[in-house]
Formats: structure tokens, C-alpha cells, sequence
């Protein structure tokens, strides 16, 4: 009998069961194929997302707003304020910033919609001026006519009312995220009593739902202390270099701030075309030298700093998550992009604890965090109810 080869290929059975008393092998799922199903899932659920992006950013929005105020909540009950109280203060305090948001995005759009037709000689000026230096760099007249054309003040003039007409539009979308805030709003007093519950069967869950709670306070406490920084500081500019509506611009630059990275870049547009209408393209050069040093500066070196250190995600993956979100759902995605990327690390990182290897890859910084300042403390669990023989559960 001949020994057998060390050499051998290994089997490919890697479990057996019996089906009526023969052992049946079963064999591995190659690995490819593992990867293959895994990335049509993937790809299945994001489009299953993108085709609800109605439904699932009011939701969130609606959702970070309640988390926002929910301390204001908890420290009114300790003083001993009623339920219906507590409930009525976070209603309001959640419609006043919903309401002062959307208000100020669509004040920004109307005044310069409003402001640019006045320019209108002034545009038409600087057509033909850059038409005659282009003509005199030996760009024929057709070129010049489709330059002409492309530079036209109406046009712009014509944009900006359609985007306000968009966003008029979402009027039916507003009313259902202030209908689902009231429910939230109520809602939001037993939180509490639900993460107890489910801590005592799945404590992970709620310490992950609680981190994820916690990081975004601290996002949106830093992001809104930038912001006022930032608008503060380019509503003073403006108003030195004689912009109009500088307060206006000012209140645009704090809205974007919450974009991360790249949200400077959209409160530049409006200010930076004032300026070209007003002063010429050297004031246009001016206004945007100001806002890369400031605005760029701050929201795209410093904050990113202390945001990562304050909800434990590097610079790039903040970017990264920005250029997703905003795919996925659009510029409202693009506004809750580092709050989404905490859920969806919490729900798919932190829960799991063979995958918190990719918390390493994540996080800001390569060495882990304290345990008492990564986890806040989940709410204690209530008293468990007597069962129907008297005794305890």
C-alpha cells in the first residue's frame, strides 16, 4: 500500500451531513462568486436608495435636527418641567431652524435675482470689452457672436429664477418634513426608555447608536461655530470692498459651511459676480482672493481638523463621504454627508465586532480613542415590569 501523497491537492468537501445515512459533501462557495453576490447587493440597495432620495433626506434632515436640540430637552426635565413642556420647547426650537435654513437660501437666491438686472449695462460693458480683446487675439466673428451669446446677463438672470422656482417647488416636500418633526419632536422624550430596553439584549446596538448621537452633536457644534466665524469674517470683507448685499453673502457662506470641504465654493458664486458687475474683474479677483484665504483656510484646513477629532473621521474620508452623498441623494446629502457616514459607520462598524478593523481606516487618528470619550454612557435601563404571578422577570 503506497503512502499517500503530501502533495496532494486539498479536498474540496469542507462539511458533510448525513441524507439517509450516506454522507453528502457539500462543497465551498468559490470566493469570486462571494464577492460577485455581495457587489450586486450593493449595487441593488444604493439604487433602491437613489430612487427613494425624496423620502430618505427629509427623513435624516428631520432626524439630525431632533438629535440637535435633544439635550435642551433632557436638561428641562431635570429641573422638573413637564413632558408636554419639554415637547413644545424642542417643536419649536426644531421649526426655527428648519424655517431660518430655508429661509435663508431662498432670501440669498431672490435678492440676487433680483439685484442682477440692475447690472444689466454694466454686463452688457464687460461683453463687449472681452468680445474686442478676443477679437483682436484673432477669434473670428462667428466665435465672438456664440461668446456674446453665452455671456448674457438674461441667461443668468433666467437661472436664478428657475432655481428659485425649484426650490419653491419643494413646497409639498417641506410640509411633509415639518409634519414628520412634529412626530419626532414628540417622540423624542422616550428615546431614552428605548435604547434601555434594547440595551439588554443588544448592548453594542445602543452604544453604537449612542456614539453615533454624540458625534453629531459635536459635528454640527463645531461646524456652527465655524460657520459664524466664517460669516462674520467675509460679511466684514464684503462690506469694505463695497459688495452689495454683503450681509446677504455673509448668511450664504454660514448655510454652506455645513458642505463639507468644497462649501466655500458656492458661497463665493454670487459675491464674486458682484463684484465683476461692480468693479470689474479685479474686484472679482479680490472677492475670491478673500474667500480662498478665509473661507478656504478655515472650512478646508482648520475645521476638518477639529471635526475629525471631534467624531473620529479623517479629511478624506469627510471628502470622500461628500462626493457619495451627494450622488446618492443630492444636495441635501451633500449638507448631511459626515452625519449619514456616522450612521452608516455605526450601523455597519461599530455593531459588528469583526469589523472594527475598519474603524482603524476610518478614524482621524491611528491610535483608538478612550473608551469614555468614544462611548458615552447608554441610559439606564428602567425598572423591568412585575410579571402577571408577582414575580420578577
Amino acid at each position: 500500500m503506497t503512502p499517500p501523497d503530501p502533495t496532494a491537492a486539498a479536498p474540496t468537501v469542507v462539511r458533510a451531513h448525513l441524507v439517509d445515512g450516506v454522507a453528502i459533501g457539500r462543497r465551498a462557495v468559490p470566493r469570486a462568486l462571494v464577492i460577485l453576490v455581495v457587489a450586486a447587493a450593493i449595487v441593488v440597495v444604493l439604487a433602491g436608495v437613489q430612487a427613494t432620495a425624496w423620502l430618505i433626506g427629509p427623513v435624516f434632515m428631520a432626524l439630525v435636527v431632533v438629535i440637535a436640540v435633544a439635550p435642551v430637552q433632557t436638561r428641562l426635565r431635570r429641573r422638573g418641567w413637564p413632558g408636554w413642556a419639554t415637547g413644545l420647547v424642542v417643536l419649536v426650537l426644531v421649526y426655527a431652524i428648519l424655517l431660518g435654513l430655508a429661509l435663508g437660501i431662498v432670501v440669498s437666491i431672490a435678492r440676487l435675482a433680483t439685484e442682477l438686472p440692475a447690472y444689466a449695462a454694466e454686463a452688457q460693458g464687460l461683453v463687449e470689452s472681452a468680445t474686442g480683446r478676443l477679437a483682436a487675439w484673432g477669434i473670428g466673428p462667428e466665435q465672438l457672436r456664440q461668446a456674446a451669446g453665452s455671456l448674457d446677463l438674461g441667461r443668468v438672470t433666467g437661472v436664478l429664477s428657475a432655481l428659485l422656482s425649484s426650490v419653491a417647488g419643494l413646497a409639498t416636500n417641506f410640509v411633509f418634513l415639518l409634519a414628520l418633526l412634529l412626530f419626532l419632536s414628540v417622540e423624542a422624550g422616550g428615546a431614552g426608555d428605548r435604547l434601555a430596553l434594547i440595551a439588554r439584549d443588544r448592548p453594542a446596538i445602543t452604544d453604537a447608536l449612542g456614539q453615533f448621537a454624540w458625534g453629531t452633536r459635536q459635528y454640527l457644534i463645531v461646524t456652527t461655530v465655524f460657520g459664524l466665524i466664517v460669516a462674520v469674517l467675509d460679511t466684514v470683507a464684503l462690506a469694505l470692498l463695497g459688495i452689495p448685499l454683503a450681509v446677504t453673502w455673509g448668511l450664504l457662506a454660514f448655510i454652506t459651511n455645513y458642505i463639507p470641504n468644497i462649501g466655500f465654493v458656492v458661497g463665493v458664486v454670487p459675491p464674486a459676480l458682484l463684484g465683476l458687475l461692480t468693479g470689474g474683474p479685479s474686484l472679482m479677483l479680490i472677492v475670491i482672493l478673500v474667500y480662498c484665504v478665509l473661507n478656504f483656510v478655515i472650512q478646508s484646513i482648520v475645521q476638518p481638523r477639529f471635526i475629525g477629532d471631534a467624531v473620529g473621521l479623517s479629511v478624506t474620508v469627510t471628502f470622500v463621504a461628500l462626493v457619495f452623498w451627494a450622488w446618492l441623494l443630492g444636495p441635501l446629502g451633500a449638507i448631511l454627508a459626515i452625519p449619514l457616514t456616522l450612521l452608516a459607520k455605526s450601523v455597519l462598524v461599530d455593531v459588528d465586532p469583526q469589523a472594527r478593523w475598519a474603524d482603524a481606516l476610518l478614524r482621524a487618528s491611528a491610535t483608538e480613542p478612550a473608551p469614555a470619550a468614544a462611548r458615552p454612557s447608554a441610559p439606564p435601563a428602567p425598572d423591568s415590569p412585575p410579571r402577571d404571578d408577582g414575580t420578577a422577570p
